[in-house]
């Protein structure tokens, strides 16, 4: 997906889902209208529906392009390198920089007419992220089950991080969760 085509599918799948998300918030999922994320997104409500099938999918979708970015970043990571390093290396990278809107997760991960659109959209995360390791691990069932025990682990990060009281980045909880699974051996 390196071409200018697919960039631009890419910018306006993202700028879709913020518009989306950040309607939610403002008006509440019930209220969130097809025309009115078109509008906030800057383009046309056709345009919508040829990335999304609901609003529900459209206001979780956050992780659906994470994906090949945190496959590529482990990939790019030094081959020596152990491999939950690695993992959480290139997890913690796609979130450095401002926190993910607290607000806009809080809904999705609680309001259970989304929680189910946000837990299909983050198991996109597991079949990049297992062809990564197993660039790492010959063994096909071992990273597949790696990936999906980091994408858990990340779920849990998330929602320990909404909750915490402190004023830690995301980052640092999903670095924490992460280190964990180091002591299941």
């Amino acid at each position: 997906m390196s071409g200018l085509r697919e960039r631009k599918k890419l910018a306006t799948r993202a700028a879709l889902g913020a518009a989306a998300r950040s309607l939610a918030v403002e008006v509440g999922t019930e209220n969130v209208r097809v025309a009115d994320i078109a509008d906030r997104a800057g383009v046309a409500p056709r345009t919508y529906n040829g990335y999304f099938g609901s609003r529900e999918e459209a206001i979780c979708a956050l992780y659906a392009d994470r994906a090949g970015r945190i496959a590529d970043a482990l990939r790019a990571r030094p081959a020596d390198q152990p491999l939950l390093a690695a993992i959480t290396a290139a997890i913690t990278a796609e979130f450095l920089g401002p926190d993910p809107d607290r607000a806009a997760l809080r809904l999705i991960t609680r309001d259970p007419a989304l929680r189910g659109e946000y837990l299909k959209d983050l198991s996109t995360l597991e079949a990049p992220l297992a062809a990564a390791i197993q660039d790492r691990l010959p063994d096909p069932l071992t990273a597949s089950a790696i990936a999906a025990a980091t994408v858990a682990v990340t779920r849990v990060a998330l929602t320990h991080w909404l909750d915490s009281p402190d004023d830690k980045p995301f980052p640092h909880h999903a670095t924490q969760a992460l280190e964990a699974l180091t002591n299941l051996t």
